[in-house]
Formats: structure tokens, sequence, C-alpha cells
């Protein structure tokens, strides 16, 4: 059993298709079938049921398949560790962060650990804080910054804390409240807010604190980007709950002060089951000033 096949296995296994996980893994399609019929038989199983149109795993392959990704995962760790012995960090490293990240500047933060450790292959995605966590817990991503309700921190994950903020009104600039300078929570009681979906942490954060105050609130429009929530702002549709950083570029609107407000805490979350040497890197650098 070879690394290779294991890599034909799952490209075929995702792609579900032979000519698409050959160009996938820059192959002649022969070249890879072969391969397989020759796992297949050192196996003595088939791992794909085949037909002219269609390609499944059968019970054997679907079996096979989380193994072979986690061989090829720790094969791929095993270089990258000897080659971090060396002092040389690379490897692909897979990053999640919310939309509303306050605590760095991303793009700032990305260039200058890609100046740090250019051999190290970066990728980022815009996900809800949730999803981050159980992607780092699960490996799916290497390390991620989330933003969580006061009292709860990130579960099954190592993390670190970057930053309590508390989180302002954002009305529109015509809105009755604009030239104030603070409110109170009750004060919003009439309001009718645009806010992120029910269930999430970002969601979670602003509901907590109305409950806990005995205050209900008129949630009528739902979004998931703070784009989409000052959109509506702007309109005169709705007021929000945002950072005061989320404003900072923008015109039409205003951010005020919220006595008793919702709270929130970012936290740079990664794997406590042996982090890659790039998300350790990555954790360091995040944690260290930067000058």
């Amino acid at each position: 059993m070879e690394l290779q096949q294991l890599r034909y296995v799952i490209a075929v296994a995702e792609e579900a298709n032979f000519t698409r996980a050959a160009k996938r893994c820059f192959v002649v399609q022969s070249a890879l079938s072969h391969q397989i019929k020759a796992l297949e038989s050192e196996l003595g199983t088939d791992l794909f049921a085949r037909t002219s149109r269609r390609v499944d795993l059968t019970p054997a392959g679907a079996a096979f398949l989380p193994h072979a990704r986690r061989a090829l995962e720790s094969a791929e760790l095993a270089a990258q560790e000897a080659v971090a012995a060396h002092g040389i960090v690379n490897g692909a490293l897979k990053i999640g962060m919310i939309p509303t990240v306050s605590a760095v500047n991303v793009p700032v933060l990305l260039r200058h650990f890609h100046e740090s450790f250019p051999q190290v292959n970066t990728s980022l995605s815009v996900r809800a804080s949730d999803d981050i966590v159980e992607s780092v817990a699960d490996g799916a991503l290497d390390v991620g910054v989330v933003g969580m309700p006061r009292g709860r921190a990130p579960k099954g994950v190592e993390s670190a804390h970057l930053t309590t903020e508390r989180l302002a009104a954002i009305v529109h600039a015509g809105h009755r409240l604009a030239h104030r300078e603070s409110v109170d929570l009750a004060e919003l009681t009439e309001e009718v807010f645009a806010d992120f979906a029910t269930g999430g942490a970002g969601r979670e954060q602003s509901d907590v604190v109305f409950v806990s105050a005995g205050i209900e609130r008129n949630v009528r429009f739902e979004a998931d980007t703070p784009e989409s929530l000052l959109g509506l702002v702007r309109e005169g549709l709705a007021v929000c709950l945002l950072s005061p950083e989320a404003i900072s570029d923008s015109t039409g609107v205003r951010a005020i002060a919220v006595n008793g407000g919702p709270e929130r805490t970012q936290y740079l979350v990664w794997s406590r089951f042996n982090p890659s040497p790039a998300a350790r890197a990555f954790v360091d650098f995040v944690e260290e000033p930067q000058t």
C-alpha cells in the first residue's frame, strides 16, 4: 500500500468520478485506475462500485476512507515535523475567522505571517464561531478566531483570549437616538432589530443580555454578514448591535454605547490534538506583539 494510492482513493471518493479525480491528481486516468485496482487486489475487496455513469464507495470503501485520510494526514504531518526540526515551517494552514473580527487586522496579520513563514500555504475562510470551533476540533481547520458571548468559552479546543468588547447600538444617522452618546438597554425596547440567525454565538451574545434584563426585543430581520445588517440600518429599517469597529468605514450610521449592553470575547482557537508546526507558528505569531 502506497501513499499515492491513498491519494487516488480519496480523490475518487470526493469527486465520484475517475476522470475528475485523475485531473485533480495530475495523472492520466489509466494510471489512476490501475493503482486503485492494484490496491483493491492487495486488500482482496473492491473499494468502489463502478458503472459507465456512476462511481460509489462500497461498504469496504466507506470503511477504508476515513483511515486513508488519517494515514495521509499523518504522513504529511511527519514530513512537516521533520522539516520544522531544521527550523523551516511549511505545509498547509487552514484558518477560519468570523466576519466581525476586531481583535486583529486580518489582512495585515496574514501578510506579516506570510513574510515570516513564506513556505506555509495559508488559506482563509469566513464562518460562524460555532462552525469554526467544531471544524478546528475535528481537524477540518487548523486555527481560528471566534467571538463568544460573555461567560462562554470555546469547548473542545485550545484557546487564548484576544479581546473583550462591548457591542454598540448601530442606528441610522437620522434616528431619534443618533445624537446620544449612550443609551440604556431598556431604551431600545421599542426598536426593530436586525441580527444574526438564531442559535449562533453571534446572536446569542445579544439574546442573553436582553433575556437576563427581562426585555423582549423585536428581531424582525436576520442576516449572515455585518454588511447586510448595516445595509438594513442605512435604509432606516432596523437597528443592530455590533462592535463599533464594524462601522469604521461606514457612512450614514452611528454607533451609540449601550449601558449594560452585550459583550463578546474574541478567542484564538487551535486543536488540542497534535497541532501542525504551521498551526503552532501561527498561534505564537498572533500571541506575540508584532512591530
